[in-house]
């Protein structure tokens, strides 16, 4: 039944702006055509994107997973955005009788699954690790050369690299059209994609942040058109459809790394029985799959679809509850978190397993360790060049470093910019890769491969 509620005062956000099919990067507000809303493109232009095509190569948790069944970012996007689908879907049936008239319910899990389908877009090769990687580098040369003519905005800005900020660069400045509209997505697919709207400028101690330096004029414009608060700190509050995009991304990695751990037998069945067993509501649940000699695999699905009903059901109702907090940009917190106390508590106790028993693994460790070594190869290799060529003419240039640039292709940047642009176009180029790719490249370029 659907349910219309009142957003409060007059201060809250309002879906006729939330919603709109204006575009980022083009003035296309013609109608949908036959068979695709505005929306629906924006689905298409994500899937057949060679960025979200690279995550099938990008480690999720695990690098380098001899396992098939092991989840890539590619899988684990694919799956996320099944989720961020039905909770949108969800959402627009108790909104419907308010929703702009040219907005289903429909409409809302399109929004929401394109934004799942492009949330870990800019995550860079090698997973956390390759984060890591990166902001180890530039934190270890603060006082190099190459570094020292940064304002101390743009030396955090790259010092802090985030996957969220990347992603949103990719999909408004880098794929398809390069500094032209990137994707050219609608506003509502990209406002659902900022689970943290604001810069480094703004970041809480958690560091995070959806915005680097170079794309904050656009989220500011976003923040504007879409009706978004903005509060006194000078953060946007985010869009209402944020939340969703974020409990779809926690109710697979709740369920899913723990299957993954189970397939690298770090973890056994009845280690995270009791676990599925609270996500799914009911700890006196069973079935007779259990009493066979069944797979842990298929022990596990048996409860997957049980578990994330249950979690879908609590999200959308922890959304109904604070329905007004939301749309006035004043609520805080996770709705996965703030829903049903089992589910909560089921959580919470998978992200513990997960530290005392996941990531402590020393396969996973040495496979990190040696990832780690590999980004640095590829940043002294080319933010050294890009600075070399910052610094003197093409004729003066060393050999290396004009062949270095070349690899670059379209992302080599010219020596009239900025020396900040330069090096954000170096980790456009870097954070593209995968993890094949970035490992043999890295051997290449140290030598090691002959």
């Amino acid at each position: 039944m659907a349910i219309l509620m009142s957003a409060g005062d007059g201060t809250s956000m309002n879906w006729s702006r939330l919603l709109t099919t204006q575009r980022y990067g083009h003035e296309d507000l013609t109608p949908g055509e036959a068979g695709r809303s505005h929306f629906h493109k924006d689905h298409d232009r994500i899937i057949f994107s060679s960025a979200f095509r690279r995550l099938g190569r990008k480690t999720q948790v695990h690098p380098f997973a001899l396992n098939d069944h092991i989840h890539t970012r590619l899988t684990h996007s694919i799956e996320v955005g099944s989720v961020g689908r039905s909770l949108g879907i969800r959402v627009g049936d108790m909104l419907f009788s308010g929703l702009p008239d040219w907005v289903t319910p429909h409409d809302l899990g399109m929004i929401v699954q394109s934004a799942c389908l492009a949330h870990d877009i800019g995550n860079p090769p090698f997973g956390h690790a390759g984060e890591y990687a990166i902001r180890d580098w530039f934190e270890s040369r603060q006082e190099a050369p190459l570094l020292s003519a940064l304002t101390s905005l743009e030396f955090q800005d790259l010092a802090t690299f985030e996957g969220n900020a990347q992603g949103f660069r990719v999909v408004t400045r880098i794929e398809n059209h390069l500094f032209q509209g990137g994707l050219r997505l609608t506003y509502p697919t990209l406002g659902a994609l900022l689970k943290y709207p604001w810069g480094i400028d703004n970041i809480s101690t958690a560091s995070k942040f959806s915005a680097f330096q170079s794309e904050i004029e656009i989220l500011d414009a976003l923040g504007r058109d879409l009706g978004l608060v903005r509060g006194e700190s000078g953060r946007w509050c985010r869009h209402p459809l944020a939340f969703l995009v974020e409990a779809a991304d926690d109710i697979c990695y709740a369920i899913l790394d723990l299957e993954d751990a189970v397939e690298l037998n770090l973890l056994s069945f009845e280690d995270v029985k009791s676990i599925l067993l609270m996500l799914c509501g009911d700890l006196d649940f069973d079935d007779a799959i259990f009493m066979t000699e069944a797979s842990a695999r298929r022990k596990i699905s048996a409860l997957r679809g049980k578990a994330m009903e249950n979690m879908v059901s609590s999200v959308v109702d922890t959304f109904r509850l604070n329905y007004d907090a939301i749309m006035s940009g004043s609520f805080d917190g996770e709705l996965l978190l703030r829903g049903d106390k089992m589910v909560c508590e089921g959580i919470k106790t998978a992200k513990q397993i997960a530290r005392d028993r996941v990531f402590p693994d020393t396969r996973k460790a040495e496979l990190e360790v040696g990832a780690y070594a590999s980004i640095g190869i590829l940043l002294d290799a080319f933010l050294g060049a890009v600075f070399e060529s910052h610094c003197h003419s093409d004729q003066k240039m060393s050999y290396k470093s004009r062949k270095i640039l070349r690899l670059m292709g379209i992302h080599a940047p010219s020596s009239d910019i900025e020396l900040y642009s330069c090096y954000r176009r170096v980790l456009d180029f870097i954070s593209g890769m995968t993890d094949n790719y970035a490992s043999y490249l890295a051997r290449q370029i140290s030598g090691n491969a002959f």
